[in-house]
């Protein structure tokens, strides 16, 4: 990672705050200690409240204990490594936002970290400042879902697709979806967008909240496996345009 944690003198730029005024709390969660103290410092000169935990079942017991508003977690851990904590959370209901810290740059396990409830990811090395629009743009969005409710009446349809947006719940062909938070809100935009083509930047800056240039993969990943968990269940509705993005449609005959 290249960066410090400001210079000095700086002013620490503005961080997403809590409903009650006081700042964001991250928790930073990796083995290697070096890295994991020149985060929580660099984070905390930002403004942020940051603490660190060095293990996945530390980590564990701190999100339970703490209640931060985001996890950056480290992939590569001895023991629970950094999936099975998401696993573990997700599967208990807890809905905190993750961005994943990791050394693999094979799809496969990215897919494998986005499959355990991931929001997003960054490779080692990384830039603390890349890391630090990723983590106000996340904020930004989850610290005031709970204020954005839907109409109790608001259903999108696409063919045999139904997105009921109050419910968060998601159905095709009469089955259920069970989609991740991130993945209903990807598929909430394709949707009420369908028959047009969403580029790929469109869909950073709609659906993760990226205002700035980055050359994340995060659409690309998600949408595989978002058409992983609807393809099984009828025709293909998400469509590649080569060089341009993603369109969803209904089928055609």
């Amino acid at each position: 990672m290249n960066s410090t944690s400001g210079p000095a003198g700086a002013t620490p730029p503005e961080v997403p705050l809590r409903p009650d005024g006081s700042p964001a709390r991250l928790l930073v969660v990796d083995d290697e200690e070096s890295l994991a103290d020149l985060l929580v410092e660099a984070l905390s000169f930002q403004g942020y409240e940051v603490a660190a935990e060095h293990s996945g079942s530390g980590a564990l017991e701190a999100v339970d204990h703490s209640r931060p508003d985001l996890v950056i977690l480290d992939v590569n851990m001895p023991g629970v490594d950094g999936f099975s904590v998401a696993d573990r959370l997700r599967s208990a209901g807890d809905r905190t936002p993750i961005i994943f810290l990791t050394a693999r740059t094979a799809p496969d396990d990215l897919r494998e970290g986005f499959g355990t409830g991931g929001d997003d990811y960054l490779t080692k090395p990384f830039r603390l400042e890349e890391l630090s629009l990723r983590v106000s743009a996340v904020l930004r969005r989850t610290l005031g879902r709970d204020a954005e409710q839907a109409r109790p009446d608001d259903t999108v349809d696409v063919g045999d697709l139904r997105l009921d947006l109050a419910a968060h719940q998601v159905t095709r062909a009469g089955q259920t979806v069970d989609l991740s938070p991130t993945e209903f809100r990807l598929l909430r935009y394709l949707a009420a967008n369908a028959g047009r083509v969403a580029s790929k930047q469109e869909l950073l800056k709609q659906v993760w909240g990226y205002d700035f240039d980055t050359d994340s993969s995060l659409a690309e990943t998600y949408v595989f496996y978002l058409r992983r968990k609807l393809d099984k269940l009828g025709p293909r509705l998400i469509h590649t345009v080569r060089g341009v993005g993603y369109m969803l449609r209904e089928p055609q005959e």
